[in-house]
C-alpha cells in the first residue's frame, strides 16, 4: 500500500517479508539492567551498534592497560596496509628494554636490549602478555618515537568516533592527559573486532611464551565463559581494574566494558553480569545484505526504465526478545528519479520501526548500515541507494517519458515495486 506523505515523497510500509523471521515467541519482560560495583560500564552489540546499558559512560578515566587496544589496532592496521610484515625484525632499544625503569610493577614480555624480535611475537606480546615492552617496542618500529606514535593514536581515535579519548603513551602507564572512557574502548573493541577478524583472533588465546617465560592471558573469562573470545584487561592504582571483553552466542557478539573495579575478580564477575543481561533479554537480527535489492523503483527518461535499490552495508538491528514481530520499514524516496543514475548514488531512506515507533540508533555512532552517525534520540535510517547505472535515453524516449511523467504526477501513478 502507497502512502503519499507529501509531494514529491513515497512512503510505503512493509513487513519483513525479505528475511525470512521465524515466529515471534512471547515478548519477554526487560528489567533494569544490572547495577555494578564499577566506576563506568557499557554494553554494546557488535553487530548493531545499540548501546544496551550505559552507566558513567563517558566518564574520563585513566585507561591504564586498555591503551594496548589502541597500539595493537594500529599494529593491525599498518600489517594490513603491507606497510609491515609478520617476519619483519624490530631491534629492541633502552627504552622498550623490560629493564627500563619506567616499567616496574607493570606487565612485560621480557624482551631485551640490543636484539632483535620478531614483529608477531611482539604483537602476541601486546596483546596476551599485555607488555608494556613490547609496546613501545611496536610505537617505535612503527613511527620512530613513542611520542609520535601517541599522534597516530590520537588521530585514529578521532576516527573510530572515541570523542574522550586521549593517549599519552602506548602501553597506558600513568601519565597527564591520557584518558578514556568505557563508551570508547567499546567502540575501539568493535572496530578490533570489525577491521581485522584474523588478528582478533589473537585476544582469545591464553597464553604466549618469550625467552622461556610463560605467561597467561589476564582475562579470567576466557577460562570461565566459553564464549567470550577477547578483549583486554586493565589496572593501575588510579584506574582500578578494568576489562574490556566480547563474547559470541549463536548469531550475537556483543561487547561489555567495564572500568574501575574493586579486583581482578570483581571485574570479571561484573563482566558476566553484562554479557548474561545483554543475551538473555535481548536479539539481534540481519535485516539487508549489503547490496541486496529491496525494491524495482521507476526511472524517467532512462535507457532503462527500472533501477533495484538496496542499501550499501548490511543492515542488523538489536531488539528486545519477542519482537521479531513489531518490526516494519518504510522506504522514503524522491517519487520522480531521472537518468542519469549512477551505482551507489543515494536515492532516498530506509526507516525502520518497532512497534510503530522509529527505531534509534542505540546511542553509538557506529551503527552498521547507517546513512551517517548520531545520538541516541535519532532515528536509524540507512541510506537507499541504487544497485545498478542508468544511463540517460534518446531524444525521441526523453520527449515521450517528459509527456508521460506530466500524466503520472497528474494522476498520481505508482511506480514502485518491493523485492
Amino acid at each position: 500500500m502507497f502512502i503519499r506523505a507529501m509531494p514529491l515523497v513515497i512512503l510505503l510500509a512493509i513487513q519483513w517479508l525479505p528475511i525470512s523471521l521465524n515466529a515471534a515467541e512471547d515478548p519477554v519482560l526487560i528489567p533494569t539492567p544490572p547495577r555494578l560495583d564499577a566506576r563506568s560500564y557499557v554494553l554494546l552489540d557488535a553487530d548493531s551498534g545499540r548501546m544496551l546499558v550505559a552507566e558513567n559512560a563517558d566518564e574520563r578515566l585513566p585507561p591504564a592497560s586498555l591503551t594496548k587496544m589502541m597500539t595493537s589496532y594500529i599494529l593491525s592496521s599498518e600489517l594490513a596496509k603491507g606497510n609491515l610484515h609478520a617476519d619483519d625484525l624490530v631491534p629492541i632499544s633502552r627504552n622498550a628494554w623490560a629493564q627500563n625503569p619506567v616499567f616496574k610493577g607493570s606487565s612485560r614480555m621480557f624482551i631485551e636490549v640490543g636484539k632483535k624480535v620478531r614483529l608477531d611475537a611482539l604483537q602476541k606480546g601486546v596483546i596476551i602478555s599485555s607488555g608494556s615492552d613490547a609496546a613501545v617496542a611496536v610505537a617505535e618500529f612503527i613511527a620512530g618515537s613513542e611520542d609520535s606514535f601517541t599522534d597516530l593514536m590520537n588521530h585514529r581515535a578521532e576516527l573510530l568516533g572515541m570523542r574522550n579519548s586521549r593517549f599519552a603513551n602506548a602501553h597506558g602507564l600513568p601519565a597527564q592527559e591520557q584518558y578514556s572512557t568505557a563508551r570508547d574502548m567499546a567502540l575501539l573493541a568493535q572496530a578490533i573486532i570489525r577491521d581485522f577478524p584474523e588478528d582478533y583472533s589473537l585476544y582469545a588465546e591464553r597464553s604466549f611464551s618469550f625467552n622461556d617465560i610463560a605467561q597467561s592471558n589476564r582475562n579470567k573469562l576466557l577460562w570461565q565463559d566459553p564464549s567470550v573470545d577477547g578483549l583486554k584487561t586493565g589496572y593501575t592504582q588510579a584506574a582500578g581494574y578494568s576489562l574490556v571483553a566480547s563474547a559470541r552466542r549463536d548469531d550475537m557478539r556483543l561487547i561489555a566494558v567495564v572500568m574501575g573495579a574493586r579486583s581482578a575478580d570483581a571485574r570479571a564477575q561484573e563482566n558476566q553480569k553484562l554479557l548474561q543481561y545483554g543475551f538473555r533479554y535481548y536479539e539481534t537480527l540481519k535485516l539487508y545484505d549489503a547490496g541486496q535489492a529491496i525494491a524495482q523503483i521507476k526511472v524517467w527518461s532512462g535507457a532503462e526504465d527500472r533501477v533495484a535499490m538496496g542499501v550499501l552495508n548490511d543492515v542488523y538491528v538489536t531488539i528486545p526478545r519477542g519482537k521479531r514481530e513489531a518490526l516494519t520499514a518504510e522506504l522514503e524516496f524522491d517519487d520522480v528519479i531521472e537518468a542519469p543514475i549512477a551505482t551507489g548514488q543515494a536515492l532516498g531512506l530506509l526507516r525502520l520501526n518497532l512497534d510503530g515507533a522509529p527505531l534509534l540508533r542505540g546511542d553509538a555512532a557506529a551503527v552498521s548500515g547507517d546513512a551517517e552517525g548520531g545520538d541516541a534520540g535519532e532515528a536509524l535510517t540507512p541510506a537507499l541507494v541504487a544497485l545498478g547505472t542508468v544511463e540517460q535515453a534518446g531524444l525521441v524516449a526523453r520527449l515521450w517519458d517528459a509527456m508521460m511523467l506530466f500524466f503520472y504526477q497528474l494522476f498520481g501513478t505508482s511506480t514502485t515495486e518491493v523485492s
